[in-house]
Formats: C-alpha cells, sequence, structure tokens
C-alpha cells in the first residue's frame, strides 16, 4: 500500500491531531503527546492502532498530539488521516 504524508485534526481543547508518515518498519508506531497520558495513553493508542489496522494500515508512523480528546473524536480523527495517507474509500473498500 503507498502512503502519503497525511494530518486530521486540531490542536484545540476537547481535539486530537493525527499525523500519519511512511515508515521503512514492519508494524505502527505511535507516538502520543498528551496531558492526560498517564491516565488514558494506552486506551488512546489503543484506539488509534485499532483503528488504523481495521482500516488496513499495517506500516506507519503516527504521531499523535492529543487535547483530551473522547474516543470517539480519536477513531474519527484516525480514520480521516488513514483515509488521507492511503486513498482508500472506506465506503467502497
Amino acid at each position: 500500500m503507498e502512503l502519503k504524508n497525511s494530518h486530521a485534526g486540531t490542536l484545540e481543547s476537547g481535539d486530537i491531531l493525527i499525523e500519519i508518515f511512511p515508515s521503512d518498519s514492519e508494524g505502527l508506531e505511535i507516538t502520543l503527546d498528551s496531558t492526560v497520558a498517564y491516565q488514558f495513553g494506552d486506551q488512546i493508542k489503543n484506539v488509534i492502532r485499532t483503528t488504523a489496522e481495521e482500516l488496513g494500515l499495517k506500516s506507519a508512523k503516527i504521531n499523535a498530539v492529543d487535547k483530551g480528546a473522547l474516543d470517539c473524536t480519536v477513531k474519527a480523527r484516525t480514520t480521516a488521516a488513514v483515509v488521507r495517507a492511503t486513498g482508500k474509500d472506506v465506503w467502497k473498500d
């Protein structure tokens, strides 16, 4: 799967910025910057990983900057970034 740089989201309160970059390594490498990483970091990373994998993303570097986003927002932003990075049409594929 050809991958291009993409992003979705903002740095506003209650949102999350997801950035996706191609990676030479196998698997998803997720980095998270969040003020609530101590309490919710594992959950946020899990939502990002699960969403990306469900959309067929197998290898990428994902940077996330969280500003208190709910899981539904994390999933929506991740979906948008993956679709932009892959060109995949989630409604048809």
